[in-house]
């Protein structure tokens, strides 16, 4: 089978549970697309899946990454495209699985030119989004309105991103994305599927899945990494994430325990909408409804489109 399955769908939505189990089916391993999940050291905030949930599964490009560095989204599609060639080799099946939308879209259309990462002219950016975070909005709205209509302006890396992109090349972001080249996407052909879930299950998981992180030790995980970032030379900039940041803000005394759970939620309920927004405007084979068919199921009709594929 020439083309690549590759599962998308928002936080919490059970990617990585229904990749493996179609990665049993059909002799494969999994490429994660996420763009926290390569980091180390972070693997309970950033829901890595463990051992027995890889049960078995070869899981790649997963905690390969120190928590100061940052990955660009043609750096990862190189990444994920050098993955799916030595998979390939080894005569096994390879199954990209992720929400990061920029990063799908990377590996699918391709990546615009120069869009390597200014880490001065980005830090400048984010002082100006600290301080006042509607006049990048205001910014982004008069050098590209298309761009700003997919950006909602409490999504800093984002807003910030948009920004670097265009003072750093003087072309608009969507400017860049309507003239990407295919470098990083050649013979990259995907067979996308979205797992999809009704607003208010997707909430609950949501929910559920925060206390089974925090049991599990993610407030210990913060603390350690506190630690470690003060002996290094360079800032953690990954605990910026979600949840990351609002656990510093409960460490540090600034908001009680059930208010950073609260606003863990809020952030990630707000996380999951903009995934669900950007894969809107994408062009995805087959959507699965995830109330309507039990798992297994889903896999059985699947692997039925698989065989016959191409």
């Amino acid at each position: 089978m020439e083309k690549i399955i590759t599962i998308i769908g928002p936080t919490a939505s059970g990617k990585t549970s229904f990749a493996v189990k179609l990665s049993k089916k059909i002799n494969g391993e999994i490429i994660s697309l996420d763009s926290r999940q390569i980091y180390q050291l972070m693997p309970i905030g950033t829901a890595q899946p463990s051992i027995e949930e890889m049960d078995g599964i070869n899981h790649h490009l997963i905690g390969i990454t120190s928590p100061y560095e940052t990955v660009s989204a043609g750096n990862y599609a190189q990444l994920v495209k050098d993955k799916v060639i030595a998979i390939r080799k080894n005569k096994k099946t390879p199954i990209i699985c992720g929400g990061a939308g920029l990063y799908y879209r990377a590996i699918k259309d391709g990546i615009f030119e120069k869009s390597s990462t200014d880490i001065g002219l980005r830090e400048e950016l984010e002082k100006i989004y600290d301080a006042n975070p509607f006049s990048l909005m205001e910014r982004l709205i008069k050098v590209d309105s298309q761009y700003a209509k997919i950006v909602h302006i409490n999504n800093k890396k984002r807003l910030v991103r948009a920004l670097e992109i265009f003072d750093s090349t003087g072309i608009a972001p969507s400017e860049h994305f309507n003239n990407q080249i295919n470098d990083y996407s050649k013979n990259l052909d995907l067979y996308t599927i979205r797992l999809n879930w009704r607003r208010n299950n997707l909430i609950n998981r949501i929910n559920s899945r925060l206390e089974q992180m925090l049991a599990a030790g993610w407030v210990d995980e913060v603390k350690f990494l506190l630690e470690m970032q003060k002996q290094s030379s360079k800032p953690f900039l990954s605990l910026n994430s979600i949840g990351y940041q609002q656990i510093q803000n409960y460490l540090y005394g600034e908001i009680t325990f059930d208010e950073m759970k609260e606003n863990i939620k809020i952030k990630t309920r707000q996380f999951a909408k903009r995934q669900n927004q950007w894969f809107n405007n994408e062009d995805i084979e087959l959507v699965v409804q995830m109330e309507e068919l039990i798992i297994d199921d889903i896999i059985e009709i699947l692997y039925g489109i698989f065989r016959v594929m191409p």
